[in-house]
């Protein structure tokens, strides 16, 4: 039984695109392009679907068509890799400005004399004068005036993404929001919030996902926006039809797909298609092998 629409459950890698669609009858197909083809134009999932539904190159995609379009995608994966985000500035409390940059001590090489550490997301920071306690009374109150002025100076050169992370802002989250509401009131576009984020007890884990969450959410938006205005988003009467692969696993709608949740959503997809294939085959135990188009 089907509901006489198409399905598609779409791949986008940094160097193919791979398709497998369910006709109205049932019948599956597939298709296998290139991310990136100078010789057509468009997104390469879009082509692909177009390609299916036997719509010609840059036409409408008739939308009454389709019930669903389920994507992992590496747009936020090759943005991280590649340090081809947005620029952020860091947003954290004075004294703490370098905290995310010593991190913790965990190394790939634990007797190497010499550590390389990657460059830093964030391309300028702001240390707060403000701090709330463990217990969530106030020590310092935030400096409003002062923190205006310096997101201003940061906007001014030309950044528009702020990760805000304040310590025990988890669990006492009001200094945080009130600093939210500033940077959108400077004129900040991406503002990312470690309670909202991340909403975790450890600042450098927090700090770090909030960080990536800013750098990478105006790229992917961008990514998302596109598809979202040829393809089925949300409809006034039902729930979003089109999906996105997170990096826990599951599926987020377009409209709530942020930077933090696509760092491994390709290779996420990976893992779940792993796993439901080798239950249906009746395999508990398996090794799977990810064999990309570059690595």
């Amino acid at each position: 039984m089907t509901d006489g629409k198409w399905h598609f459950w779409i791949d986008h890698g940094g160097t193919f695109t791979d398709i497998v669609a369910r006709r109205p009858d049932g019948k599956l197909l597939i298709a296998k392009l290139l991310s990136e083809n100078t010789q057509a134009s468009g997104d390469a999932a879009l082509a692909g679907i177009r390609n299916l539904l036997g719509v010609a190159p840059g036409a409408a995609i008739p939308r009454h068509r389709i019930a669903s379009v389920r994507m992992g995608t590496t747009v936020a994966t090759n943005a991280l890799l590649e340090r081809k985000g947005d620029a952020v500035v860091l947003v954290i409390t004075a004294g703490f400005e370098d905290q995310l940059e010593i991190g913790t001590q965990a190394r790939s090489d634990i007797f190497a004399r010499r550590i390389v550490k990657p460059e830093p997301l964030y391309a300028d920071v702001i240390g707060v004068r403000e701090r709330i306690r463990a217990d969530g009374t106030i020590e310092t109150a935030l400096d409003e005036p002062r923190l205006a002025h310096e997101l201003a100076a940061a906007f001014a050169r030309g950044i528009r993404g702020a990760a805000i992370v304040f310590m025990h802002g988890y669990a006492f989250p009001r200094h945080e929001r009130r600093a939210a509401q500033i940077a959108r009131e400077a004129g900040f576009t991406q503002v990312s919030v470690s309670h909202e984020v991340a909403p975790i007890i450890r600042i450098v884990p927090r700090g770090d996902t909030t960080a990536a969450d800013a750098y990478l959410t105006p790229k992917l938006q961008r990514y998302v926006s596109q598809l979202s205005s040829a393809l089925p988003d949300d409809d006034a009467d039902g729930p979003s039809k089109l999906y996105f692969m997170a990096s826990s696993g599951g599926l987020k709608p377009a409209h709530n797909f942020h930077g933090s949740d696509a760092i491994l959503s390709g290779p996420a997809g990976g893992v779940v298609a792993l796993a439901g294939t080798a239950k249906a085959a009746g395999f508990s135990k398996v090794i799977g092998f990810d064999m990309g188009g570059t690595s």
